[in-house]
């Protein structure tokens, strides 16, 4: 078997259509680091990786990027999404947080596919400007990540 380097980070550039409600929801809900920043745009640091929030005026103050959903073991899955792959004890205490700040999931945290060998924790919801979010966890996450 080809072994995977260690993971590096990644960089993600996404849409928002206001810099300071990116701010609230990365910044304060999610409890993302800020970083560099101009009048356009925001870097956060997203559990070691570089996501950038890009001001898109043509959203308008009510707008939302645009996205498609698919089934996925019985829920209705939006795409493009994103997130990270945590430790499933991460993953447990992150439900719990956004629960407690009353975040409004898309997909509820559960646990899908359950038996099979890509059980995964998994959870979804949207940004305010529309991007979606997927942070899921597996019981062995060097086995399951790609486990076919």
């Amino acid at each position: 078997m080809i072994q995977a380097p260690d993971l590096q980070p990644f960089h993600l550039a996404i849409q928002v259509r206001c810099l300071s409600e990116a701010r609230e929801f990365y910044g304060s809900l999610l409890d993302c680091t800020e970083g560099r920043s101009s009048g356009v745009w925001v870097d956060f640091n997203l559990y070691g990786h570089q996501l950038v929030c890009h001001l898109n005026k043509d959203l308008g103050p009510k707008g939302k990027v645009i996205s498609h959903t698919n089934p996925v073991d019985g829920h209705t899955i939006p795409v493009p999404h994103f997130g990270v792959v945590l430790e499933l004890d991460q993953w447990y205490k992150l439900a719990e947080i956004l629960k407690k700040k009353n975040l409004i999931f898309t997909v509820e945290p559960t646990v899908r596919f359950k038996g099979d060998k890509g059980e995964q924790a998994t959870m979804f919801f949207y940004d305010p400007s529309g991007n979606a979010l997927e942070f899921k966890a597996f019981k062995d996450r060097k086995k399951q990540l790609f486990a076919v």
